[in-house]
């Protein structure tokens, strides 16, 4: 076997080489590499490894070999990393993960609707048979406003500029879709409560303004916004009794296991959601207390808003041809 070559000699030769591959190693950590910085990556690594094994043989080279050994574990670890391609990863998100979670949540979602729409039905009658109890569902200032022959959204954009009450807005929307999501961890039963009463209160305010002559000017106000935000509470509320569910009937070893994979997947719809709930904050701050914005524009936006979701999250969107 040939012994190594001398110390001095060899570390003179592949100092100059280990400052070139240390600064090929900077670019790694930044993901800054070509696909010809990529093939000398290749080449240094194979080095590397020669080298390393060669300063492990040498009297006295201990701290040599530490710092190549480093170096060595950071062109490991670039080469073993998987590829990371945000832009086809997004797409790959909303063109076939997304839509598949929504058809496995179509039993769900729309027995969630059916809850929702029959407690604002159930709402409605309430009011309307007995007036007295709109104090349940509706605060002292929204009674007073809508007795006074007003809605509390009147005269909102002389308060609060569009863009703050855009951002107050879609906050409030995102906190309460999370909410209704995470009542989920209750074996599904939180959420089925935050259906039920949101859908209670949307009705009971709309027969309430009802009979006061002030439910058309109330639809005419969510018009623009609403169809795409009562969607998204829907659909979180179908997320939120599907994660219950995975503890309920866990398909996993454990029920640990199952909760975990029922909501890593179920966080990727609702990220989407939230996004959809930033332009319905958007038009709910800029167009919905507009009164120069007429009916019919409102309904083009809404109906149009609204189409959009339905793209988005069945994949339609950003579908492309395949080979």
């Amino acid at each position: 076997m040939n012994s190594p070559a001398p110390r001095g000699g060899w570390l003179a030769e592949r100092a100059p080489v280990w400052r070139g591959l240390s600064a090929v190693a900077g670019r790694l950590r930044r993901r800054q590499d070509s696909v010809q910085s990529a093939v000398k990556v290749l080449d240094g690594y194979r080095s590397l490894a020669r080298d390393l094994a060669t300063a492990r043989r040498l009297p006295g080279a201990a701290a040599m070999a530490r710092g190549l050994e480093s170096l060595y574990a950071t062109y490991h670890a670039a080469i073993t990393r998987p590829p990371r391609n945000l832009r086809a990863q997004a797409l790959g998100l909303l063109r076939d993960e997304v839509p598949a979670i929504m058809r496995r949540l179509r039993p769900t979602l729309a027995w969630v609707v059916l809850l929702f729409v029959g407690t604002a039905f159930a709402g409605g009658w309430l009011i309307a048979t007995y007036p007295a109890l709109i104090g349940l569902t509706a605060s002292e200032q929204m009674i007073d406003h809508v007795e006074r022959g007003e809605l509390w959204t009147d005269g909102l954009l002389n308060v609060t500029p569009s863009s703050v009450l855009s951002i107050d807005i879609l906050s409030n929307n995102i906190v309460v879709s999370v909410i209704t999501f995470c009542a989920g961890i209750f074996y599904g039963l939180g959420t089925v409560y935050m259906i039920a009463l949101n859908g209670f209160l949307l009705g009971s305010v709309f027969a309430f303004t009802h009979q006061y002559g002030l439910d058309g000017r109330l639809l005419r106000f969510v018009m623009a916004h609403g169809p795409v935000e009562l969607s998204v509470i829907c659909i979180a509320g179908a997320a939120g009794v599907a994660l219950g569910d995975s503890l309920v009937r866990p398909d996993r070893a454990t029920r640990r296991e199952s909760f975990e994979h029922r909501s890593r997947e179920l966080a990727k719809l609702l990220a989407v959601c939230a996004l959809l709930l930033v332009g319905c904050g958007l038009i709910e701050g800029y167009v919905s207390p507009d009164p120069r914005v007429p009916m019919p524009v409102r309904v083009v936006i809404g109906l149009g808003y609204w189409l959009f979701m339905l793209a988005l999250l069945s994949g339609r969107l950003f579908r492309l041809r395949r080979p």
